[in-house]
């Protein structure tokens, strides 16, 4: 059985977490609990959706904490 993440030819989608964590997800499988669908296509362009929106690969929470430090910081 081949691994359905490596299917160029299949349909995927883009989730997204409650963290701003994406993932690639092949569109026949169901959505986990906790993730929500926000692209969906071929797997080139789900790649280069998450290559565009997932700038910062910390968990959103640690990301806003690491923005206040720095400004605490400076001000």
């Amino acid at each position: 059985m081949s691994n359905p993440f490596e299917e160029k030819d299949d349909a995927f989608v883009v989730l997204i977490n409650e963290l701003g964590q994406y993932s690639l997800w092949p569109a026949f499988a169901l959505v986990p609990a906790g993730w929500m669908q926000v692209f969906g296509l071929d797997r080139e362009a789900c790649l280069a959706y998450i290559e565009s929106h997932w700038t910062d690969m910390r968990p959103q929470q640690a990301s806003e904490r690491k923005s206040e430090v720095t400004a605490g910081e400076r001000g």
